[in-house]
């Protein structure tokens, strides 16, 4: 890449030497010398966005009010929210959204030669990384060949989706593949592709160092925050634009400083304090605002364990979680192998430019919150969001307030409380859960029966001290007799191959093996829904028959409903060292602070403190086996891959020859028969509703990653062409057709349409007012030309950057989306998509307009002239022919997501330019 500035001013543009080397840079001393405004007191986060602006400045895109802005902002207290054209220095992309972003850049080069375009156009302007790790699934656990035997199985299911992306990166230029087994991409990129500062060649060909930035395909591309990079997650339609050149539309955003102090005590982890900072961030509010972690606390915080918090800014709703360059940022860039003359750099750009945190760091914030790290205790989150903080203590008593509900057993007073009128005597409380045998098994399970306990995903299992304790945990278990329960599934599925060495070289996978959790992959498996079968078809049967409420417990970031297993409903997300303590007690009915987890073989009580090591224990082993060359070693050839993936053939061509007959990548129907010119927003008129949806709909409800039944829209589209349903996959890996896509959206399993009484899945009322599936009324709705709405309550589409859940959307004929709030991604995924996001006005929702489904609705105010941000009316006329208009406001940010509505989507804007350029 070639990095192409517009501002030449010399009096930002300065030189400094580090490491061997010279480089130029912009100075933001420099600019505030220059009278462009004060700076010095703006937390780095914005520092990093602000440089962005000194070095696209052209007076165009970027103009010099837009750098006085960020000056302004801090005289503001911390808000000054204009728009600003911000350009990320690299994508990063995973397999599940990087193949429907790979399958938009062929149907792009067939656009632009439609439209008498240069096919090699489309091409990345910036540096694009797609790391395979969402497509290995927990077929085979428990035993030494699982890892080989998962391996095979994922190249036998997805060799389709592999010869296109290999394709891909022969076809492409900038784009990078990391074969699959190679790891989880945001570990990749923490300890391998960011370099916290980087450097390129200008149009001059000077060299420019500027901080390392990135959006992602990933919501958890934030994990990288923890190093000091500037990224988050966006929908993979808006990555697709950043890479073709075009800025990424942004707010400047408000920042929240999260002060840390003291350090964590005896027993606890990092999991335990990034699900306190969840809980208390969700409280505070920060949906599209940056925080940034600040205090005399972060000396005592391992880079590792900063990364665990950034990671799960999506699960507390802020745009990102950032923590500054400091002594520790150093530490472990040397430790995990980066070149000495890069730290150098680091260090001395970082001192020089006003981003490094030093004991009198003391930047404005918009808002700020504090923690005492030595307050935090063992924790868990459940049992459907990552916001659902529980102490480890009201775990138990928790679960059983769920299951009694569940049940519909008024459990609101504790057992000690319910006392029989008049006689004094305490009554026993009714035990609503139910015990069931299992089929052909000497055992029983019973409501809270843990039957998956997974060590997964991209929070923990790159952070050695959680991992290096998890397998303490078994070491210590194993030495006194004890093992996982029966019906228990067990997994690891390690960040990276690092992992794996150091718990080797620790000998620790032979006492993890003792327990079951064998390395089944290297990759995203249960956290993304990729959790496979239960242990045994029997457990499963018992389960569903009996209508039992069934429990995972794993490391991950994300436990919404229906998500990790269609037979578990309740998930709850936990450290490492837990997750192997919870295999072993094998339920969600003991309390581990202090009843038993298990005996010895002798029938000795064996208790959680029994086997939890200590933290110097932890730090020992740490200290001893992650080394700076384990890193180098591993990842010496990371794009290289395995013989399976040197073994995968392509062909050498411009565009894409589409195979009829795959039912895994087909051209998508966005630019088929486009014009060269925009069209115009028009007004909504005579819509129906398609669905009434509730509070916290996520993208896993709208658009679910896991697995499908052959009855569903999806799974009788792949039957129709002769795929046995043991092929059928998941919805995540078909993301590159997008016909079962389509038939997948909004067809989570415990997704509920408010139109419909007591149905879960994806149902609604056709246009004859029966009951059928939202795909089928979708279609039967398009064949009669009537335009989509959806209503929806609070954070409407938090969770995943899941652009297949706006994609969906918009093929499934919605024009609009009405709801009480939006997170960040969803929200620009729909617009990107031409689909428009409106949110109530306060005190009016759903509810309040008594909304049933049979209603038409109309929008005006959207042809003309349209401004972001503005008031329109909207007309709902229900079934009795009442007539009522209420005030909305369109969610159309910016100016510039304007003009892509108008073109029918991001892409479409991008192809037209291009095209026409």
């Amino acid at each position: 890449m070639t990095v192409t500035v517009g501002h030449d001013s010399q009096k930002t543009r300065k030189t400094l030497t580090a490491g061997g080397q010279t480089v130029s840079y912009y100075s933001i001393p420099a600019a505030e010398a220059a009278g462009l405004g004060e700076f010095s007191r703006l937390p780095a986060s914005l520092k990093v966005v602000l440089e962005n602006m000194l070095r696209f400045e052209d007076g165009k895109t970027v103009s010099v009010d837009d750098i006085k802005a960020f000056s302004d902002w801090g005289k503001m207290g911390g808000k000054n929210p204009i728009e600003i054209a911000y350009r990320p220095a690299r994508v990063l992309m995973q397999d599940f959204t990087g193949v429907p972003a790979v399958v938009d850049l062929a149907a792009m080069r067939d656009g632009i030669l439609g439209l008498g375009g240069d096919a090699q156009k489309i091409n990345p302007l910036n540096p694009v990384d797609l790391v395979i790790d969402h497509s290995v699934m927990i077929d085979e656990f428990g035993n030494p060949r699982a890892f080989q035997m998962n391996v095979d199985l994922e190249y036998e299911r997805n060799m389709e989706r592999y010869v296109f992306l290999k394709w891909g990166q022969k076809a492409f230029n900038n784009f990078r593949v990391v074969p699959p087994g190679t790891g989880i991409c945001h570990q990749v990129n923490l300890e391998y592709l960011a370099q916290t500062v980087w450097t390129d060649t200008d149009q001059n060909g000077d060299l420019v160092a500027y901080p390392d930035t990135l959006v992602g395909t990933d919501s958890h591309t934030t994990m990288v925050n923890g190093l000091a990079v500037l990224g988050w997650g966006v929908g993979g339609i808006e990555a697709e634009a950043a890479m073709l050149g075009q800025p990424v539309s942004m707010l400047i955003p408000e920042v929240v400083g999260f002060k840390l102090t003291g350090r964590m005590v005896e027993g606890t982890t990092a999991t335990d304090l990034v699900l306190k900072v969840v809980a208390m961030l969700r409280k505070h509010g920060v949906v599209n605002k940056f925080v940034e972690f600040y205090g005399e606390g972060l000396d005592h915080l391992p880079l590792a364990d900063r990364a665990t918090i950034a990671n799960m800014a999506p699960e507390y709703g802020a745009t990102c979680g950032f923590f500054p360059i400091d002594n520790e940022t150093l530490r472990y860039l040397r430790n995990t192998g980066r070149e000495e003359s890069r730290i150098a750099l680091v260090e001395a750009y970082a001192k020089e430019n006003g981003f490094w945190r030093g004991p009198d760091y003391s930047p404005i914030y918009t808002s700020t919150l504090e923690l005492d790290m030595g307050t935090i205790v063992p924790a868990i989150s459940g049992p459907k969001r990552p916001q659902d903080y529980l102490p480890l203590t009201d775990a138990a008593r928790k679960f059983y307030e769920v299951v009694a509900g569940y049940r519909g057993v008024d459990m609101s007073k504790d057992a000690a409380e319910m006392v029989e009128e008049g006689g004094g005597v305490v009554a026993a409380p009714v035990d609503c859960r139910k015990t069931v045998p299992v089929e052909g098994k000497d055992y029983t399970i019973t409501d809270g029966s843990v039957v998956i306990a997974a060590i997964t995903s991209c929070t923990n299992t790159s952070n050695p001290y959680v991992m290096i304790g998890a397998g303490l945990v078994a070491r210590k278990a194993r030495a006194l007799g004890l093992n996982r329960k029966p019906w228990v599934k067990t997994s690891l599925a390690p960040g990276s191959q690092v992992v794996g060495a150091y718990l080797e070289a620790a000998g620790l996978q032979e006492d993890l093996d003792a327990i079951g959790f064998n390395l089944v992959g290297y990759g995203c498996t249960t956290c993304i829904g990729n959790s496979g079968p239960l242990g045994d078809p029997a457990i499963s049967k018992a389960i569903n028959e009996n209508d039992l409420v069934a429990t995972a417990v794993l490391s991950g970031n994300r436990n919404f409903e229906g998500r990790i297993s269609p037979d578990v409903r309740a998930n709850f997300l936990a450290s490492p060292p837990l997750v192997v303590a919870y295999a072993i007690a094998g339920s969600l009915n003991i309390n581990l602070t202090k009843d038993p987890i298990g005996q010895t073989p002798d029938g000795k009580d064996v208790f959680l403190k029994d086997i939890w090591p200590t933290s110097k224990e932890v730090a020992d082993l740490v200290e001893a086996t992650v080394t700076r060359e384990a890193f180098q070693s591993k990842y010496a050839d990371v794009f290289k891959g395995d013989e399976k993936w040197q073994a995968v053939e392509v062909t050498d061509s411009e565009t894409y020859d589409w195979p009829p007959s795959s039912t895994y990548i087909q051209n998508p129907p966005y630019f088929q028969g486009m014009g060269k010119d925009a069209g115009v927003i028009k007004d909504i008129e005579g819509a129906r509703v398609l669905a009434i949806l509730g509070d916290m709909i996520t993208t896993d409800h709208i658009s679910p990653a896991g697995s499908f039944k052959a009855t569903t829209p999806a799974g009788k589209y792949l039957t129709e062409r002769q795929v046995p349903v043991r092929d059928f996959n998941s919805y995540g890996s078909r993301r590159g057709n997008h016909e079962v896509m389509m038939r997948g959206t909004f067809a989570n399993i415990r997704i509920k349409n408010e139109m419909l009484d007591g149905v879960e899945g994806g149902y609604t009322k056709g246009p004859d007012g029966e009951q059928t599936s939202i795909f089928d009324a979708s279609m039967a709705y398009q064949d009669q030309g009537t335009p989509l709405v959806i209503f929806g309550g609070v954070e409407y589409g938090a969770g995943s950057s899941r652009d297949w859940a706006a994609k969906g959307t918009a093929l499934l004929g919605v024009k609009a989306v009405i709801a009480e709030s939006f997170e960040r991604i969803h929200r620009s995924n729909l617009v990107g998509m031409g689909v428009i996001p409106f949110e109530f006005l306060p005190g009016e929702n759903r509810k309040s307009l008594g909304l049933k489904g049979d209603e038409v609705v109309s929008i005006a105010g959207l042809a003309g002239d349209l401004k972001p941000l503005s008031l329109v009316p909207c007309t709902i006329t229900y079934a009795d022919g009442t007539v009522k208009t209420i005030q909305i406001k369109c969610r159309i940010d910016t100016a510039i997501e304007i003009e892509y509505v108008e073109n029918g989507g991001v892409l479409h804007y991008v192809l037209r330019n291009l095209a026409k350029a």
